[in-house]
């Protein structure tokens, strides 16, 4: 083989490729020179121009030394040569196609070949990239963002343990407690509210949505109610936990903050109140208002008429008016310019508000919208406080995607039937005679909303083992039902098998059938609910232990005969207002 260092040639045994690495790598010598052009050389095909200029340019590097590798080197550009010969001697359509793959490999024969001109983009293409640029950093922006905001909304979250944790989301009825305090912290809340307060339950709903998800019916307990307040734990901040003693014949808002009582109390409270169970519950304060129509861009209310109110400092002209802020704040405060000037006339005005924020935050200008759905989630989550059960952000997700399938027309606000109190003016009582009725109908998960299926739902059977008939020992009194019924269920019931059955004479009367029991009488119970027909709302336990005691049956108005099903209603009681969250014709008076 011939080589250009020496003139002569030479014997080459495994030539070594000039692309085989070295321990210098493949840097370059020296700058290319400037080749000149010339008449035969603009008319030579492409792959006879670039024999002649690689050629000559292997000749020029081989003269200068031989830095980059050698006798191999040198050997290998005299065979790439040889090969360009070669090719040289080929048909013209052969040396064209051999020409065009080397020039797609990005090399001539020495590794230095002509590069392919870059391929301009249409300006379609163009868009195309950049869109999907675009696309791909929104992405891994939002992915990245989940995280933070994810953290950050988690740690915006107050959490209360009440002794009970229940899973977020549940098969069967959904009861959420929603307390709003009334405690002064936040700026610009010192004019709202009692000075001093330890942050009463000034604002409560039970909240309950049906176990197939059709409808909702939040029931508006009012503050001022004259209740009893069970006896109920509560831990403090340094986790020491302490029992805080019933109290009877109290406003019902004294169930939070007084005594140290945390929302656990109200829980109770509730509980006792309606024989609901509850499952959750949410708390927040005035600020909560403010952000939160803050935060959806302003939420739509009606005044009927002027309003005009010194206390809460709203001022309204009669029609429509989206409030947010202070205003919103002050309209679900103001109390003395609507209705009666009541604590009952306010409610009203939340009810409004809150179908009014319901509709906007299911709206899709809310829902679609990144800024304002941040906003309402930071706002919604800074002013929470919750129980453990949902004390975290995806709990509350879970929670929130299993009950947004209630559309916002089978929402149905209410309120405790109540009447005035007649020894304090300031306070009201339960209204028993339409309360329980309604009571009744959450406890067997009725709406107050037509729905589309249009069938009767059945009421709820107790659940659990029952005792055999023999051992059953019950009193039974009349507190409704037709003329003898005591003494002829009593009668029934020995007839069926059971173990001791007595008339207990009159009881004062009421709507409804009850079984009253202890503990240990839970199987007795429900054999006698199973052999009476009764729903599982008929159940009342009660403290004690049962032994040496008789389970008490009191027939009410619902009672007709032994054997008969015992039933609640499917219609609230006449007189009961209604406001659904879907009506927007809805005005304060």
């Amino acid at each position: 083989m011939f080589n250009p260092n020496t003139g002569s040639y030479e014997l080459r045994l495994n030539p070594v490729a000039d692309d085989s690495p070295s321990q210098y790598g493949n840097r370059r010598t020296s700058a290319p020179r400037q080749r000149r052009s010339s008449p035969d050389e603009d008319a030579a095909t492409p792959s006879e121009a670039g024999t002649s200029e690689e050629a000559a340019s292997a000749g020029r590097r081989s003269g200068s030394g031989g830095r980059s590798g050698g006798r191999s080197r040198s050997g290998d550009r005299a065979g790439s040569r040889s090969a360009r010969r070669a090719e040289a001697k080929l048909p013209a359509q052969r040396r064209a196609r051999a020409s065009e793959r080397s020039a797609a490999d990005g090399r001539g024969s020495g590794g230095r070949g002509r590069r392919k001109a870059k391929r301009r983009l249409s300006k379609k293409q163009k868009t195309l990239r950049i869109g999907g640029g675009v696309v791909g950093f929104l992405l891994v922006a939002g992915c990245v963002g989940g995280v933070v905001v994810y953290q950050r909304l988690n740690g915006n979250i107050n959490k209360v343990d009440v002794g009970e944790e229940n899973p977020a989301v549940k098969n069967g009825p959904v009861n959420i407690l929603v307390i709003g305090t009334d405690a002064r912290e936040g700026k610009g809340n010192t004019g709202y509210g009692d000075a001093g307060s330890v942050g009463h339950a000034d604002t409560t709903f039970l909240f309950h949505v049906s176990e197939d998800r059709t409808n909702a019916t939040a029931l508006s307990i009012p503050r001022d109610m004259i209740t009893d307040i069970p006896e109920c734990e509560t831990t403090d901040e340094k986790g020491t936990k302490r029992v805080v003693p019933a109290e009877q014949g109290v406003r019902f808002n004294t169930s939070l903050g007084q005594e140290n009582r945390d929302p656990g109390c109200t829980w109770r409270t509730v509980e006792k109140l309606t024989g609901v169970e509850i499952d959750h519950f949410m708390m927040a304060d005035f600020n909560a208002v403010k952000e939160l129509s803050t935060a959806v861009g302003g939420v739509e209310v009606c005044a009927g008429k002027d309003i005009n109110d010194p206390k809460s400092h709203l001022k309204l002209k009669a029609g429509r008016h989206t409030v947010k802020g202070e205003q919103a704040l002050a309209f679900v405060r103001t109390r003395h310019s609507v209705g009666f000037g009541s604590d009952l006339s306010r409610i009203k005005l939340q009810q409004q508000f809150l179908s009014s924020m319901i509709r906007k935050m299911k709206s899709g200008d809310t829902l679609t919208n990144p800024s304002k759905l941040f906003k309402l989630s930071d706002a919604a989550t800074k002013a929470l406080t919750v129980d453990t059960g949902i004390g975290s952000v995806k709990k509350l997700m879970d929670l929130a995607n299993d009950l947004k399938r209630v559309n916002t027309d089978k929402i149905t606000f209410t309120t405790v039937p109540v009447v005035d109190n007649p020894q304090d003016p300031a306070t009201v009582v339960l209204n028993r005679a339409k309360a329980e009725p309604l009571f009744e109908m959450v406890r067997e998960d009725k709406s107050l909303t037509k729905t589309d299926k249009g069938k009767k739902k059945k009421s709820a059977k107790p659940k659990g083992e029952m005792a055999p008939a023999s051992e059953v020992d019950v009193s039974v009194r009349n507190g409704g039902g037709p003329a003898q019924a005591a003494a002829a269920t009593a009668q029934w019931l020995l007839d069926e098998g059971a173990g001791n059955a007595a008339s207990g004479g009159n009881a004062p009367a009421q709507d409804r059938t009850t079984l009253q029991y202890t503990s240990g009488q839970e199987e007795q119970a429900n054999r006698l609910a199973h052999m009476l027909k009764l729903s599982a709302s008929a159940l009342k336990k009660t403290a004690g232990t049962g032994s040496g005691t008789s389970m008490t049956l009191t027939l009410g108005k619902d009672f007709t005969a032994p054997g008969e099903p015992v039933d609640g209603s499917d219609k609230a009681p006449p007189g009961v207002e209604k406001v659904n969250a879907g009506d927007k014709n809805v005005c304060a008076k």
